[in-house]
């Protein structure tokens, strides 16, 4: 059994790359408390030509991690191939998802994907406070909500966008 205590990141890596790279750069820079365990640090597909050689890697991943944050941009909600698998496959492992709006929307908008709509998930906008806020505070959240049988969206209230100075 893995230990897990990585990030995973799903994200359009064709036009929402950016955005992925910032949050890594929050983590390296020695100023900020931004901090996580990168998933897609641990290995690469050796032939990224195959579907499956590629959700093999994934799935090794997703065995180390311990959150899911989905970048949500404009095109995030019709990909299917490769997006749309690694949403499910965090809904079957149970991981607890951030929904990261890269249009600064602080809750679920019409950019969200369809499968994860109608799950238990935060949403938030793209920023690093607000991001490391609910990395560190939804895992729980999440699973007390799991207990109580809730499957809703979840926003912050605007009293803690104001305690981080937002």
């Amino acid at each position: 059994m893995a230990y897990r205590n990585k990030t995973y990141i799903c994200f359009d890596g064709d036009t929402d790359m950016r955005y992925y790279r910032l949050m890594t750069a929050w983590a390296e820079n020695e100023r900020f408390n931004f901090d996580f365990h990168n998933a897609h640090d641990l290995n690469t597909a050796r032939d990224s030509s195959l579907e499956e050689s590629i959700k093999r890697q994934l799935r090794e991943r997703f065995a180390n991690s311990k959150l899911l944050i989905v970048l949500i941009g404009e095109k995030t909600r019709t990909l299917t191939k490769f997006v749309k698998w690694e949403m499910e496959v965090a809904l079957r492992l149970g991981l607890p998802i951030v929904g990261v709006n890269i249009n600064g929307s602080r809750q679920k908008d019409d950019r969200c994907p369809p499968a994860i709509r109608d799950e238990l998930a935060v949403y938030v906008p793209f920023g690093m406070k607000i991001v490391e806020y609910a990395m560190s505070n939804w895992p729980d959240f999440h699973a007390k909500s799991k207990r109580e049988g809730k499957t809703v969206a979840f926003y912050y209230p605007d009293q803690v966008y104001k305690n981080l100075g937002l």
